[in-house]
């Protein structure tokens, strides 16, 4: 497994950013995007879970960076959520997306966060197209890198 780097500004995953939720993100040897974080009351939404758009944020990103690793720059047209269980503040949580297919420029992606005990709390499907011209500063997207 190796760890992909931060992007320092970014709202789910960047150290510069003072409300950044702070995940970190790692791949493994099949370009899925694996994460094991905690949520806090920033993120709050009812008392004591997960506000859902802390959850849509977390599954956007992780979805796009594993659409990035596979080597297409993009930005997210379509995101479909699931919420299956509320999620809990403050007990570990995991994330896994995989790059699903492509079909013209349309390209495919799926995720999940899950909690403690492996049950899907969220599943989310995203539909993402090249937009080079967004992300010209950040070289993330190459597997080397």
């Amino acid at each position: 497994m190796k760890q992909l780097p931060e992007h320092g500004p970014c709202f789910v995953c960047g150290s510069d950013n003072p409300h950044s939720i702070g995940l970190t993100w790692y791949t493994d040897d099949n370009g899925t995007i694996l994460s094991e974080f905690t949520l806090n009351e920033a993120q709050q939404g009812p008392p004591g879970y997960a506000h859902g758009g802390a959850s849509a944020a977390i599954l956007d990103e992780a979805m796009g960076a594993a659409v990035w690793r596979a080597g297409f720059n993009v930005a997210v047209v379509n995101l479909e959520l699931n919420y299956r269980r509320p999620v809990p503040l403050g007990q570990p949580l995991k994330l896994e997306a995989r790059l699903s297919g492509q079909e013209g420029r349309k390209v495919f992606a799926a995720g999940e966060i899950l909690l403690q005990d492996g049950t899907v709390a969220v599943s989310g499907r995203g539909i993402y197209v090249e937009a080079p011209q967004l992300f010209e500063p950040v070289r993330f997207r190459n597997k080397d890198e």
